[in-house]
């Protein structure tokens, strides 16, 4: 199976320690979003896990730690570089930073491993297409060689974004087409691959694949295993993704992205942050309670090598 640390918050930006007490202690657990009595326990053993996928903004919290981590399990890394400044991303360090972390994020674990992120794309009168390109440009420059590609895709507008952020600008037909043009462009000059991932575009005209971001390929080659070949459903509709398991919280990222689509708002989420965050317990945010129904999650290897099953 494949453990998510990174789709319902930025668990290595502002959670680090829990984390690693997690993999330390060898199990997680995390609750339902949709039925909140219900709590699912995953064991954090390479035997069942075939691989750790983090996604996050800023992982120098975590770096010291990491190799706690890395040299038990195999793992992917989603990092999360735009052009925006605090006005949309208030607590995401600049851009300057970014790059040297994930430099030296690239030291301990190699390219192959590093996808560089730039989404949501999103137009606004600062950020403009041509603003855009611009700092591609500028990101490009420092990053081509040192990832193994970028993904990027267009804002979608879900109702949490039309009450956050109700001025965001999606862009048209014209400017979507403008925009990968000139990303295509711009990654073909400096040797890098570039993708959109599940149904977010498709631009191959200009160089511009489309896969899912998180496939069983993809980590396979990043980590030198073999997956079985499996059908799945995705992580969503028009998704390529393989499923994979969450262990964190929505409500809980303190980035305050007004893209966010994780968050109810950047107010609850900093408060859960504050006040129902405790690094000793097995849960992202409070405890287990008596009246909680714990299951065991299924898990499974895919690799071809191993066959092993843990359904207790």
């Amino acid at each position: 199976m494949i453990i998510n640390t990174g789709a319902r918050t930025d668990t290595a930006q502002w959670y680090a320690p829990w984390l690693v007490r997690r993999f330390e202690e060898g199990y997680a657990m995390a609750r339902n979003p949709l039925f909140p009595h219900k709590v699912s326990r995953y064991e954090l053993n390479p035997s069942v896990v075939d691989c750790v996928e983090f996604c996050s903004k800023d992982y120098a919290p975590l770096l010291p730690f990491l190799s706690r981590i890395t040299e038990r399990f195999n793992t992917h890394f989603h990092y999360t570089i735009t052009a925006y400044g605090r006005d949309i991303e208030p607590r995401v360090p600049s851009l300057e930073d970014s790059v040297a972390t994930l430099l030296d994020l690239e030291r301990l674990v190699g390219a192959r491993r590093i996808c560089w992120r730039y989404d949501p794309v999103l137009l606004t009168s600062t950020y403009t297409v041509a603003r855009h390109l611009e700092t591609f440009t500028w990101l490009t420059d420092r990053l081509a060689g040192h990832v193994d590609r970028c993904i990027f895709s267009f804002v979608e507008v879900y109702r949490k974004l039309e009450r956050n952020f109700p001025e965001v600008g999606v862009p048209n037909a014209k400017e979507r087409d403008e925009l990968a043009r000139g990303l295509g462009a711009i990654a073909a000059e400096h040797g890098l691959a570039i993708q959109t991932c599940g149904n977010n575009g498709f631009w191959p005209q200009y160089g511009i694949g489309c896969s899912g971001c998180t496939t069983l390929a993809m980590l396979g080659a990043a980590n030198g295993v073999e997956f079985k070949e499996l059908k799945h459903k995705g992580q969503r509709a028009g998704c390529g993704c393989f499923e994979s398991r969450d262990i964190g919280a929505y409500d809980s990222c303190p980035n305050g992205c007004r893209y966010c689509y994780a968050n109810q708002s950047p107010s609850l989420a900093l408060k859960n942050y504050r006040e129902r965050h405790d690094p000793q317990s097995p849960l992202l945010l409070g405890h287990v309670h008596k009246d909680d129904e714990v299951v065991q999650g299924a898990q499974r290897s895919l690799l071809k090598t191993q066959q092993l099953t843990l359904d207790i």
